[in-house]
């Protein structure tokens, strides 16, 4: 008889639910049929959904046809609720961590549940699947084998400013994400802080009218003044080919080099240490270039 089909043996259940447990389950971005049957699983056995927004996850359950208790979690309530999410799991009880669509802890609060549950040593495992970021670095056509994900670039200006003077020496593929309403704004910003760079724009991804447009920025921009942004958007963004030029800051003095990152939010002596860093002096240079400069405006 065969070991493993013998009746005083059990075997094990695959993708059995376990108690005590995250799941971190990647729901559609667009096509449902891309719902994997392990997350059909996991969402239908676990014993509650943590959700971004309970009104579209409910109307997804209701699409595959079953219910479960749902809490909300989203940026404005996960240190609250993921206390509580985290006391439920503690006790025994399952949880399914989604967001509205793609892979939850990506661009997402959810990387701060997985963060709280490591600190606590609560097993946490991930049921793959959608990425709106992958989706649209496969579709590119630009370099994949290396790539930085930066997501949203924020609205805080000095934030934007530092992330865009980081980007201009990024060597690598760029994604990012943005919302229709900032995105002529955005790709100006990108135009002026890059250069001419190429770059995809994908939206309404694995949809019926899904687009993709492969152009550059300048190309971009001139589109979008013609044509009114609708729906999230995914960019992807060539990398710098002269990385090692400073190309941003080489017609910079000293001191406008120290003022150009002072003004982007960083204190005195960072922005000191981050133009050493660039021009590739030492900080000791650097720092007496400033006061005898400092001194001079006295």
């Amino acid at each position: 008889m065969n070991p493993t089909t013998a009746p005083d043996m059990q075997v094990p259940e695959k993708n059995k639910i376990l108690p005590r447990t995250l799941y971190l389950v990647a729901t559609p971005i667009g096509n449902l049929a891309d719902l994997s049957e392990r997350a059909i699983k996991v969402l239908s056995e676990v014993d509650f959904i943590a959700a971004e927004d309970t009104r579209n996850t409910a109307k997804l359950l209701s699409i595959l046809g079953f219910s479960k208790p749902l809490i909300s979690y989203f940026e404005h309530n996960k240190k609250e609720r993921g206390e509580q999410i985290l006391a439920r799991i503690e006790s025994g009880e399952s949880c399914a961590l989604v967001t509205d669509a793609g892979t939850p802890a990506i661009s997402d609060p959810g990387e701060d549940l997985v963060r709280l549950c490591a600190e606590r040593k609560i097993t946490v495992t991930s049921i793959p699947g959608c990425c709106a970021a992958i989706t649209a670095l496969t579709l590119s056509g630009l370099a994949s084998g290396k790539f930085v994900f930066e997501g949203f670039l924020g609205t805080n200006n000095s934030e934007r400013k530092k992330r865009l003077d980081l980007l201009a020496r990024e060597e690598r593929t760029t994604i990012l994400y943005e919302a229709p309403h900032r995105l002529c704004t955005t790709l100006e910003e990108l135009l002026k802080a890059l250069g001419n760079r190429r770059i995809t724009l994908c939206r309404e991804l694995t949809k019926l009218n899904e687009e993709v447009m492969r152009t550059d920025l300048e190309g971009a921009v001139a589109y979008y003044k013609e044509h009114a942004p609708r729906g999230e958007y995914v960019l992807v963004l060539d990398g710098t080919k002269d990385a090692d030029s400073g190309t941003y800051w080489d017609q910079l003095s000293v001191m406008e080099h120290i003022e150009h990152h002072m003004e982007a939010g960083l204190e005195r002596m960072d922005a000191i240490k981050a133009t050493a860093k660039e021009r590739g002096v030492s900080k000791s240079v650097i720092y007496a270039e400033f006061v005898k400069n400092s001194k001079k405006d006295e």
